[in-house]
């Protein structure tokens, strides 16, 4: 069974690999390891071997590792649905927040932010596949939410997160990546601050770096399958 070390070490040769062929410094592209699902172990495991940035889903599983592991100094990245009555945690316990989609989740994450504790850094869900099932703001609403939260206190707007549909046709894969490169320049001139594009997983990451990822989410590629039956 590949290791823990031997699966991170690949990850990172992978992006560094990307980011060369795009003519970019892998230093522009943050791995962020997805550990829902993941024991503290594990994510103590990785910690050690040099990952710093950790991203979840599931709030309550996020919590209970974020109290097992606050001896270590993990940049914890909330990544998934927000319900409205559960924004007071995320706002007190994350530095990151990049699944935003509405005005009502930014406003109360700016309110309940502490105000002893440095700007939540927000990245804006774009539903760019427009599936209905998906959580996200569409495209066309992105001016509009961008305008609505830019300047709120106690948040920091640094950019924009996308999960693509699942495609094993690398045209539509390269497609939805370039369009949110495209939603992401255009979202610049808005915001001329914006730095950061979350987009890209364990089976595209290579073509979200050619297409600008700055951010790229990784979980099964550095800690195999989920077992969900632990959640």
């Amino acid at each position: 069974m590949t290791s823990i070390a031997e699966k991170y070490r690949h990850v990172c040769q992978q992006i560094e690999q990307a980011a060369t062929q795009a003519h970019r410094s892998p230093d522009e592209v943050l791995l962020l390891a997805v550990s829902k699902t993941r024991s503290s172990a594990e994510v103590r495991a990785l910690h050690q071997l040099g990952q710093r940035d950790f991203g979840e889903n599931y709030l309550q599983e996020a919590l209970d590792k974020i109290d097992a592991l606050n001896d270590q100094a993990i940049v914890w990245h909330f990544i998934g649905p927000i319900q409205s009555n559960k924004t007071r945690p995320i706002a007190e316990r994350f530095a990151w927040v990049h699944s935003v989609d509405r005005e009502k989740i930014a406003r109360r994450l700016s309110e309940q932010r502490p105000a002893d504790t440095a700007p939540l850094n927000i990245c804006l869900q774009v539903n760019i596949s427009e599936e209905v099932s998906k959580s996200g703001c569409l495209p066309s609403e992105l001016p509009a939410l961008i305008d609505a939260v830019k300047a709120l206190p106690g948040i920091r707007l640094r950019g924009l997160m996308a999960i693509p549909a699942a495609t094993d046709d690398p045209a539509e894969q390269r497609a939805a990546l370039h369009a949110m490169q495209q939603l992401f320049q255009a979202a610049k001139t808005q915001v001329p601050g914006l730095d950061t594009l979350s987009m890209g997983m364990s089976g595209d990451m290579e073509e979200a770096v050619a297409q600008g990822a700055t951010i790229v989410r990784i979980g099964t590629a550095l800690f195999g399958p989920r077992n969900y039956a632990n959640n």
